[in-house]
């Protein structure tokens, strides 16, 4: 019986491994066929030659650093702002005895069911009258804004967790806040930030909506609105278009596999010291 379990509990996880692993797969076969061998009924099946030209053609006509630099700089800056903002917010929240600790928390938790698209219209207004349309900053003051709540909730289950003892401790030998929690509290808490850096890097490098709203200019594109712009030029070029659509996805794949050991470990840290 106890095999028979053990048998079924492996061959669930064996499908999920290959819808989740087939669809890559798939897309990497694809950028390697000719545009006969893709219109030419051999949809699933491997290319006769692998054509890996299709990722030179792509990266040379598809402007792909230009696009990648954008979104490494948009990202970058944006989980500078989320980290340092989320973990200071936290630390007063759950560290000191104040009376509307409970009242910030609670804004903060609204802000988590405020979806994105319910902002795009009042943000161009806004963005449009200062001046900073179709600029990175109008990208990544939505983006921290969208970030911080969960960073918050993450960050801040975490903190809960730490004794009061260790600062008091730091407290008398005459450190104070800024250096107890730059000094303590911060190396303490890395494991719930390396999880908030990783979620918030796949939240921005895949977003899509506010860049194709907020920006226009060439030259500021984000990779994924590059994307849609490369496969509107070569919508004819089927091999090209599945290439660029790999190396768009390459980053976020790499960072993933890397680090999800993390992802688990941070979110569960506070909850198996409590």
């Amino acid at each position: 019986m106890k095999t028979l379990k053990k048998s079924i509990v492996y061959a669930v996880l064996a499908v999920l491994v290959v819808t989740q692993l087939y669809p890559l797969f798939w897309l990497l076969t694809y950028s390697l066929k000719t545009n006969e061998e893709i219109l030419g009924g051999s949809f699933f099946a491997l290319p006769q030659t692998p054509r890996w030209s299709n990722y030179q053609e792509a990266f040379e006509s598809g402007s792909y650093l230009q696009y990648l630099s954008n979104s490494v700089f948009v990202t970058g800056i944006t989980m500078l702002c989320v980290i340092l903002l989320s973990s200071m917010t936290a630390y007063a929240i759950t560290r000191f005895r104040w009376r509307y600790g409970g009242l910030i928390m609670l804004v903060f938790l609204v802000g988590m069911m405020i979806p994105m698209q319910a902002t795009l219209l009042p943000l161009m207004v806004i963005f449009k009258n200062v001046n900073i349309l179709n600029t990175h900053l109008s990208l990544i003051l939505p983006y921290v804004a969208f970030q911080t709540p969960i960073a918050v909730f993450i960050l801040s289950g975490f903190m809960r967790s730490i004794p009061h003892e260790i600062e008091e401790s730091a407290y008398m030998d005459g450190a104070n806040i800024y250096r107890i929690f730059r000094s303590i509290i911060l190396p303490i808490s890395v494991p719930p930030v390396m999880t908030v850096c990783i979620l918030t890097f796949i939240n921005i490098w895949n977003e899509y909506i506010m860049a194709a709203t907020f920006i226009s200019s060439e030259r500021l594109k984000t990779l994924p609105f590059g994307i849609y712009t490369f496969v509107s030029q070569y919508s004819v070029n089927y091999g090209n278009i599945g290439a660029y659509l790999v190396m768009g996805a390459l980053p976020v794949i790499i960072i993933y596999f890397l680090l999800s050991e993390r992802i688990t470990k941070g979110m569960v840290a506070g909850a198996v010291k409590g």
